[in-house]
């Protein structure tokens, strides 16, 4: 790693982001924020080293936004996905308002299962970054190619051409962060190795600075996701263009979570 593209990487405060899915009510999403952070206090985290964020289901987001605000939690929360609209008749979806009045600071669009299960679009997902910023909300963008795709295409076509589009609907001045997860590695327990995940995120990085200017570029988060576990986790970070990680199964077991955070001690020197 360059002597530049490490203090640029320095620069950014790393995110390490549990998307829980359809898993956990507010029961369940109170005991597991409070045993994290308890975790995380005894293992003598140091929050200004890696921000955390989870993502419960939206029954959830009250329940977690007054843990976090009654406890001072150093942790973020989200929503799991927003709608292109901010009211009216569209049952079901959920305005970037009310994940606003829960005070969530980030919500993840474009997710590889909304646009598998739901026929999202590029169109539609740049709709919801709009959406997102409309609201002062950080869009968590979410790209990644299939197995096919990547044999068809090569590596970085397809995530590419995805967030190129989703950028369209970027505020200017706005922040975003970009999550690169391959679909193919996703769930597999075959992640992407650090070499294909730099790859692919130094081109995204690349995108961002045509669309949106290099400073923009050099100050966006771009995460890996796609079975991240703490004993993968290393070695993402230590590429310069690796801000973070988009953590799904492993994010709903507490001590190799906590221990994914915690990935400057697996990283070293």
């Amino acid at each position: 790693m360059a002597v530049d593209s490490v203090a640029q990487k320095h620069a950014r405060v790393p995110l390490i982001a549990g998307n829980w899915k359809m898993n956990l009510d507010h029961l369940q999403s109170i005991a597991f924020v409070q045993k994290l952070a308890w975790t995380l206090k005894d293992a003598q985290h140091d929050p200004g080293s890696a921000e955390v964020a989870v993502f419960p289901p939206f029954t959830d987001l009250r329940s977690v936004q007054t843990l976090v605000n009654a406890d001072d939690l150093p942790i973020a929360y989200g929503g799991q996905d927003i709608s292109a609209h901010d009211s009216g008749a569209y049952t079901g979806e959920i305005s970037g308002a009310f994940l606003k009045a829960l005070d969530t600071k980030y919500v993840i669009v474009g997710h590889s299962e909304r646009r598998q299960y739901h026929g999202e679009t590029d169109e539609a997902i740049a709709a919801k970054v709009a959406a997102a910023h409309r609201h002062g909300i950080v869009p968590i963008i979410c790209v990644g190619e299939t197995a096919e795709d990547l044999e068809q295409h090569g590596p970085s076509a397809v995530p590419v051409a995805q967030l190129r589009v989703a950028l369209g609907g970027a505020a200017q001045g706005a922040e975003i962060v970009v999550a690169y997860e391959p679909v193919w590695a996703i769930g597999s327990g075959l992640a992407a190795t650090s070499e294909q995940a730099q790859q692919v995120c130094a081109a995204l990085r690349g995108v961002i600075a045509e669309v949106l200017g290099d400073d923009v570029a050099q100050a966006t988060r771009i995460l890996y996701g796609g079975s991240v576990k703490a004993s993968n986790i290393a070695g993402f970070m230590r590429e310069a263009d690796v801000d973070g990680a988009l953590v799904g199964g492993a994010s709903l077991l507490l001590d190799e979570f906590a221990s994914i955070v915690r990935f400057q001690k697996h990283v070293g020197t």
